[in-house]
């Protein structure tokens, strides 16, 4: 009758807790998020539907110049930023590792030794005296106790909060890995942008020192006509002034070119050197056509939207692991191993061995809130990687449609440059003809050759703008990386 009593009473306090415990959880909180929007138009504006893809070239097949393939070769070996980032792939990496080895049982041995001295009159020295081991043998005084073996826990992960852990420990790695994919992107893009300002700073240095050969023959040509009482001090002066701000500019066109050079020396990760390139083929360079595909392929191929998408994957995880922390874990703990006062007792077995088996459930009772409050967060960093993802579609086809638009544009604007260039070339030598002859006045001599310089750098300007144009499309599509 006993036995029962007992096993009734077991049972009805099992049945009590099973019933609290339902009580209480019945009340854990749930909060609906919306889904991510990854709808994109079908096609660009303007754009047939073609799903052929720039961005499925390689950075070595689509920069042609060899000068330019060792610089960004170079980059990626070592630049710091980039190895920086490497570092941080590596730890996130680490992660993975140390959210394993959570979930997993750990089994440590342990090994010690002590020595207790107990007052004679308390009551534990009272019965220490009073004990003999063997006959003849005393109880030992101070009291030493030597122990080794091997101890044991693993909480069970019911609730999957530790494996959900280590698979956003996962997503994570994965996204640094697009982060250094995107920051690679950027960095072949700013190297090329660099190196293409830096062939264009050279063509304007020569231009400007042709237009100054140019205004130094027609300085000439008016000191002369002013000998000849056919030209006046003011149109001497003029000319000298205007040979004056072109020496000028031709200094700041060559801090320019240091500037730019030492920039793409940072980039690389060296000092300051001279850069190799091939700016005379500069003006003539040849610009492929680009296929940008549809606009849904940016999702597979932006590594920023797949580093978006990644961190919203582990958002989603960690709002189930904030859940799980409001219900209760379940662990059990276990030891084995030898105990004794002597260390030649220690391996006198069965007498020396002691064992243990513990199972313990702990819930959060009372005072929820700050469990409450990181649920909440979860829940708002959900949201907000959401709209991060959601922007980073959003900002990766902008950025496409105005280059898309710019590119059109700027080739329009450079067949108009040619013509222009080509007319004003023409005209300054008419204009020095009618001058001698007097028909024209110095100022039109002047002007036209302002202008001349004026249209031969903004086509160079132009094409600069080209060539960037076509760096930054190709950067947008995706492409760089690979």
């Amino acid at each position: 009758m006993n036995s029962i009593n007992i096993f009734l009473k077991v049972k009805k306090h099992f049945v009590v807790g099973i019933l609290v415990l339902v009580s209480i959880y019945s009340c854990v909180p749930t909060k609906t998020i919306r889904e991510e929007n990854k709808t994109v138009p079908e096609k660009y504006q303007n754009q047939t539907l073609d799903t052929i893809n720039t961005v499925t070239v390689k950075w070595r097949d689509f920069f042609s110049d060899p000068n330019l393939e060792i610089l960004i070769n170079t980059a990626l070996q070592n630049n710091q930023e980039l190895n920086i980032m490497l570092q941080q792939i590596d730890m996130a990496k680490n992660e993975i590792q140390a959210k394993t080895g959570e979930y997993l049982p750990s089994v440590s041995i342990y090994a010690g030794a002590e020595a207790e001295k107990i007052g004679e009159f308390t009551r534990n020295g009272a019965t220490e005296r009073s004990l003999t081991i063997r006959k003849d043998e005393e109880f030992p005084e101070p009291l030493a106790n030597f122990q080794a073996g091997l101890s044991a826990s693993w909480e069970f992960d019911i609730w999957k909060k530790l494996r959900n852990g280590k698979k956003v420990a996962a997503l994570e790695y994965l996204a640094s890995i697009e982060g250094k994919n995107f920051m690679v992107t950027q960095l072949v893009s700013e190297i090329a942008s660099a190196y293409y300002e830096l062939m264009a700073l050279d063509n304007q240095l020569i231009i400007i020192e042709q237009n100054l050969e140019l205004q130094q023959n027609a300085l000439k040509m008016v000191k002369l006509q002013k000998e000849a009482a056919r030209a006046t001090q003011l149109a001497v002066s003029r000319f000298d002034a205007e040979v004056f701000k072109n020496k000028s500019n031709k200094f700041k066109i060559k801090q320019q070119i240091v500037e730019t050079e030492n920039l793409i020396n940072f980039l690389v990760g060296s000092y300051s050197q001279p850069i190799t390139r091939s700016s005379n083929s500069f003006i003539t360079k040849t610009l492929d056509s680009l296929n940008v595909g549809v606009p849904s392929q940016l999702l597979a191929n932006r590594p920023d939207i797949r580093k978006a998408e990644f961190e919203l994957s582990a958002s989603k995880l960690n709002v189930k692991i904030a859940k799980a922390n409001f219900y209760p874990s379940i662990g059990i703990k276990a030891g084995i191993g030898l105990e004794a006062f002597k260390a030649k007792f220690l391996t006198s077995t069965p007498e020396s061995l002691v064992y243990s088996l513990v199972g313990d459930l702990i819930s959060p009772l009372i005072n929820r809130n700050a469990i409450k409050a990181e649920y909440r967060n979860a829940n708002n960093r959900q949201l907000q990687a959401i709209f991060e993802y959601e922007r980073a579609i959003l900002n990766s086809y902008i950025e496409v449609a105005n280059q898309l638009s710019n590119v059109k544009n700027l080739n329009q604007s450079y067949k108009l440059k040619e013509k222009q260039v080509r007319a004003l070339t023409e005209s300054i030598d008419l204009s020095i003809r009618l001058f001698k002859s007097a028909r024209a006045e110095y100022t039109e001599v002047l002007l036209t050759q302002r202008e001349a310089l004026d249209s031969k750098i903004e086509i160079i300007e132009t094409k600069r703008d080209q060539l960037l144009a076509h760096v930054k499309l190709y950067q947008a599509l995706g492409g760089g990386w690979n």
